[in-house]
């Protein structure tokens, strides 16, 4: 894992892309703050870019870096998921521009998984992580289900977890309103 970090920083600090796994299927990444980065994981995915992209955060506390006003149920919902749970929260902030909805809200999940948290923490910035597909194609929930053209595009493949076989699924996903609004944007069970 070690070794796996390293050169993941090496790759994100100068705006390259890793494939990597996390807590819950395997994702395309870079630093959440790098609009170049941002760009290159669009056309990798073959995604129009009018469509939001999920932000990777390693610590609770870094939410208010992030993100205007944290709705009081946002916490609630952290403490009580048991899964990974991506919540899409209104005003984000110090993000590249172009991961964000046209409403400016932003989709963050704060990973549980270990990878991901200390690549976060050494990097300092955020993650992007979308599922290493592309777009409209299945979600790879293991290294196995991953297309060559996805792992041909990409400047780092993450070796941590390649052999794992349980099946991961996307996390459910929640947008919230400032007066406690809920809409569920993609269902799972909480």
């Amino acid at each position: 894992m070690e070794n796996d970090i390293r050169n993941s920083l090496e790759v994100l600090k100068r705006g390259g892309i890793i494939l990597y796994p996390t807590d819950t299927i395997w994702g395309i990444g870079c630093d959440a703050t790098n609009q170049e980065a941002v760009d290159k994981i669009f056309r990798i995915k073959k995604r129009k870019d009018e469509k939001s992209l999920l932000v990777l955060i390693d610590d609770p506390e870094r939410l208010s870096d992030y993100v205007t006003e944290i709705p009081e149920i946002a916490w609630e919902l952290v403490t009580v998921s048991d899964e990974p749970l991506t919540i899409v929260y209104p005003g984000g902030i110090n993000l590249a521009s172009n991961i964000m909805h046209s409403d400016g809200s932003v989709g963050i999940r704060i990973t549980g998984d270990i990878f991901c948290r200390e690549l976060i923490r050494q990097l300092g910035n955020p993650l992007i992580s979308t599922s290493a597909n592309i777009s409209g194609k299945p979600s790879p929930s293991v290294f196995t289900d991953i297309a060559e053209n996805i792992k041909s595009t990409v400047d780092y493949i993450v070796k941590w977890r390649q052999d794992d076989v349980v099946r991961k699924r996307p996390s459910p996903v929640i947008k919230l309103g400032l007066k406690g609004e809920i809409e569920i944007i993609r269902s799972g069970s909480l």
